[in-house]
């Protein structure tokens, strides 16, 4: 634009007419409203996702029934058949004390015992244990009453944040109970499985060593 256009005066609207920017703003409201229509039709026309059982209510479709027996307690249950043994620990029975961490089967913080041997729940499907005998950590002491090995780990500061903890405690439990030899490196190769992240290991190999013949 030249200093002369500037000069000249601007030619007012007239009433009832539409500016370039007036006419562009309603043609993107029309475009917007025009996508959205469908859209909105589409949503209302999605039906409401099935609501959960409520007490002895209908089972959710797509749910099996199954029962778990877990710390000596049987437990009558409606899950999804994928479902793993460490999300039905943790969602549906809140047995939190059994960890997610990986949830790939890489760092043990999901062990458990499975009729006595030591098992990943990340990687177990939870209907294809029905028959078993589930131990958490839960199952295994408590306050006032711990098991060996959950005071050697007090004893031996085998612990810092303590993420790790429940898993480590489960796997070495169960591996004083295995064919492997008492010396550290042998110790340290059977719990090779469970992994600390923030490197206790010295003392968690000082509390398996010191609970070995209370178990």
């Amino acid at each position: 634009m030249s200093t002369d256009d500037k000069d000249k005066p601007r030619t007012p609207v007239k009433a009832g007419t539409y500016s370039r920017r007036s006419f562009l703003s309603t043609a993107s409201i029309a475009g917007v409203a025009t996508a959205a229509a469908p859209l909105s039709h589409a949503i209302d026309a999605t039906p409401a996702p099935a609501a959960l059982p409520a007490g002895g209510g209908a089972a959710i479709p797509g749910t099996v029934p199954i029962t778990l027996k877990v710390n000596g307690e049987s437990h009558a249950l409606q899950i999804d058949p994928r479902a793993t043994l460490l999300d039905t620990l943790r969602e549906t029975l809140q047995l939190t004390g059994t960890k997610k961490g990986c949830d790939h089967g890489q760092c043990g913080a999901c062990t458990v015992h499975i009729d006595g041997r030591r098992a990943n729940s990340c990687l177990a499907l939870a209907a294809m244990h029905q028959n078993a005998e589930i131990t958490t950590i839960e199952g295994l002491g408590r306050p006032g009453k711990l098991h060996p090995m959950q005071a050697a780990f007090v004893e031996h500061d085998g612990f810092q944040c303590g993420y790790c903890t429940p898993g480590q405690i489960m796997s070495a439990v169960a591996m004083l109970k295995e064919p492997w030899g008492s010396n550290d490196a042998e110790v340290q190769e059977a719990m090779s499985g469970n992994i600390c992240r923030c490197g206790a290991y010295t003392n968690i190999l000082a509390a398996v060593q010191s609970a070995r013949g209370k178990i």
